[in-house]
C-alpha cells in the first residue's frame, strides 16, 4: 500500500532509506540543509527539499503534519534529532523512526515516542526500508536482487495452523516459500515438518523470491484502515518540489 513518507537527514543512512522507499513505490519527501544532498537526490524521491527541519512552520507548509511516516536519518547533531522528532510526534505522524548515534542518544529518541530507534552500524538503510511497512517483519536479508531471507513473527490468523495448513510448505506450496526454521523460546527447530503447528511467540526464518515474500506478507496480515492516517499531502508539498 502506497504511502507518503517523509525523511530527514540525508547522509548515507537517510539517502539509501530515501532511495529504496521511492523504488518501493511510495511517495518520498526528502529534506536536508545541504543543497549537495539535495540535489543528490534529485528525480530518486519524489521530492527534495533544501530547508531546516528544525522549524515548525517550515514542516508545515511542506504538508509534513499529513504524512504516514517520518524518518529522522540525523546522528551527530543530538539537539535537532531530539527536537524534529518531537515536532513530527507532535503532529500526530503514525510512525517514527529515528536514527541514534548511541544508546544513551537512542533511550532519548524512545523516551520522547519515536516508534523505532535504528543504529546505521547494525541496521542498513535498504532493511529499514523493506521492515518499514512490514511490522511483522524483524529482519531481512537480501541473499540476491530476487531472493531474500526474511525473519517474520506469524500473524494471527496462522497461529495455530500447521505449515502445510499455512501454505509454507516448500516451493510448490501456495507462497513458494520455505520454513528454513522456527525459533520457539531456546528451543530451534530446523527445517521443520509440513505438520509442525505455528505456536504465539514463534519466530519464523522463511527464505523465497521476493515478491512471494511481499505476497505471503499482505495475504496473511490485516490491512488495517487508514482512515484518520492515510491523508493526502497539501499542495505545499508539491510547490515545494
Amino acid at each position: 500500500m502506497k504511502k507518503q513518507v517523509v525523511v530527514i537527514g540525508l547522509g548515507r543512512f537517510g539517502t539509501r532509506v530515501a532511495k529504496e522507499l521511492y523504488q518501493l513505490g511510495h511517495d518520498v519527501l526528502a529534506i536536508d540543509l545541504d543543497e549537495k544532498n539535495v540535489q543528490a537526490l534529485l528525480g530518486h524521491v519524489t521530492y527534495a527539499v533544501k530547508s531546516d527541519a528544525t522549524s515548525e512552520t517550515v514542516l508545515e507548509e511542506l504538508g509534513v503534519p499529513n504524512f504516514d511516516v517520518g524518518i529522522i536519518g540525523i546522528g551527530s547533531d543530538f539537539q535537532s534529532s531530539i527536537l524534529i522528532t518531537l515536532l513530527l510526534k507532535s503532529f500526530s505522524i503514525p510512525f517514527i523512526i529515528a536514527r541514534a548515534a548511541n544508546e544513551p542518544h537512542g533511550h532519548t529518541l524512545e523516551k520522547i515516542g519515536a516508534d523505532k530507534v535504528v543504529f546505521p552500524e547494525d541496521e542498513t538503510g535498504k532493511n529499514v526500508a523493506h521492515m518499514l511497512f512490514e511490522r511483522d517483519i524483524i529482519d531481512y536479508m537480501e541473499i540476491s536482487p530476487d531472493f531474500n531471507i526474511n525473519k517474520i513473527r506469524p500473524s494471527d490468523q496462522l497461529i495455530h495452523k500447521t505449515l502445510e495448513e499455512a501454505g509454507l510448505n516448500g516451493a510448490r506450496d501456495k507462497y513458494g516459500l520455505s520454513v528454513l526454521m522456527i525459533r520457539r523460546g531456546r528451543e530451534h527447530i530446523l527445517i521443520p515438518s509440513k505438520d509442525e503447528e505455528i505456536k504465539t511467540g514463534d519466530v519464523l526464518i522463511i527464505a523465497g523470491k521476493s515478491d512471494h515474500l511481499e505476497k505471503f506478507s499482505t495475504g496473511t496480515k490485516k490491512i488495517p484502515s487508514d482512515s484518520g492516517h492515510a491523508k493526502k499531502s497539501n499542495d505545499a508539498t508539491k510547490d515545494a518540489a
